[in-house]
């Protein structure tokens, strides 16, 4: 048995901690918020192996002036905020050639293939499988011009095992009939996953972890005591914590922490905004996501969300609330008959890397320091895969993928 702490209680430091707990190790979770209250309350709720093509691909640059002009587009950058993230913008251009997006899909496609089994598993520990939805979910196109500008997407998708079928119009109003009928064509992913309620699944399996004895503490960390190749103690806002074994699970806050620990990283907040509907009078039979304006509608157990846009603004600047505004645009595009009187809005910070691949596994520097962090828009659904990687990492067994494309310092 090892000791081990955890700092982070998103959904990947919970996964991280149950896995952990149920390999019998003594576990302590330190967390500056309560659990779950980041993008693990607000996602989309999507546990889709699709998602294995990082955000950079061959031709992105050329979106983004259309992205950015376009006050209904899925992208937008403060202005104030734009020298600080420039280093994090040109690396993740230079990160879309054929070549490193080939091989970024293959590192993703081994992280989170066994998602929707994964989170099966750890929703039975902790009594909330009804959560999880095996499904596949619709990628609609309002032109098969649209469809086919993303042919190479798709075929990194269907090489590494993702099965797809191509529907028509009337294939659409088969399977999405109240989705509005001005989309040309579609792709049904199929055998994919999702959750109906994010922040529930994040909570119970807390709460299953600390009925199985580990332990969540509220503290915020300062500073982190190093010595002799190893890290030994937390300075928090509540006093010292030792720690034998340290994990930095903490989402968007990972690249603060990892610099207290001689290894910074290039992670940005990329914000995500949700309008969730609680009454919205639709009967959606599994997700769908349109392509052209980058949103995911998802069904879950207090009504329909719809989710999307990437704001760069840094992780503490006030939400921009317009952004909500076009996803609710978006919305009734997609379904002119939603009822939108009763609904709430809310933003998240993604803790996104540039190449769109987590830092998962050892510290270089530091022995008792492991990693998984700067997942971007793979949170949830690589937050249960890292949780077992790590166990592994800690219990000294081999994890069943290659670590080397997610090493810290790849930089």
């Amino acid at each position: 048995m090892k000791k081990v702490t955890i700092i982070g209680a998103g959904i990947v430091g919970i996964a991280t901690a149950c896995y952990l707990r149920r390999d019998g190790h003594e576990v302590t979770v330190v967390t500056a918020d309560p659990v779950g209250e980041y993008c693990s309350f607000g996602n989309a709720g999507m546990l889709n192996s699709a998602g294995c093509v990082p955000q950079a691909v061959p031709g992105i640059l050329a979106k983004v002036p259309a992205y950015l002009t376009d006050p209904l587009g899925p992208l937008t950058v403060r202005w104030s905020h734009l020298p600080r993230a420039m280093p994090w913008l040109l690396r993740f251009l230079a990160s879309a050639t054929r070549k490193r997006v080939a091989r970024g899909a293959d590192a993703l496609s081994a992280l989170i293939k066994p998602t929707v089994e994964c989170y099966e598993d750890l929703a039975r520990y902790a009594g909330c499988a009804d959560l999880i939805r095996r499904s596949g979910y619709l990628v609609a196109y309002e032109s098969e011009h649209n469809y086919r500008k993303d042919a190479f997407v798709w075929q990194l998708r269907r090489e590494r095992g993702v099965e797809t079928a191509l529907l028509d119009p009337a294939g659409i109003r088969a399977l999405m009939p109240q989705l509005a009928p001005n989309y040309a064509c579609a792709v049904h992913v199929l055998n994919q996953g999702f959750v109906t309620n994010p922040e529930r699944l994040t909570k119970s399996l807390a709460a299953q972890f600390e009925r199985d004895g580990g332990r969540i503490v509220q503290r915020k960390v300062l500073a982190i005591e190093v010595g002799e190749g190893s890290a030994r103690a937390l300075q928090t806002d509540a006093g010292g914590m030792p720690v034998d074994n340290l994990v930095i699970c903490a989402g968007v806050h990972s690249g603060e922490i990892t610099a207290l620990l001689g290894e910074p990283v290039p992670i940005e907040a990329e914000r995500g905004y949700h309008v969730t509907y609680t009454d919205p009078a639709l009967e959606l039979p599994m997700p769908v996501h349109v392509s052209d304006a980058k949103v995911f509608v998802t069904p879950m157990e207090m009504g329909v969300r719809v989710a999307g846009q990437a704001e760069f603004a840094g992780i503490y600047a006030p939400p921009n609330y317009q952004r909500a505004d076009v996803l609710e645009t978006h919305m009734r595009r997609m379904f002119p008959q939603v009822h939108a009187a009763d609904k709430t809005r809310w933003m998240g910070r993604r803790p996104s890397m540039p190449d769109s691949l987590p830092v998962l596994g050892h510290s270089i520097k530091n022995a008792n320091v492991y990693y998984g962090f700067g997942h971007g828009h793979l949170g949830l659904c690589g937050g249960a895969p890292t949780g077992r990687i790590l166990a592994d990492l800690v219990g000294g067994r081999r994890p069943e993928i290659d670590l080397n494309p997610f090493r810290v310092d790849r930089f």
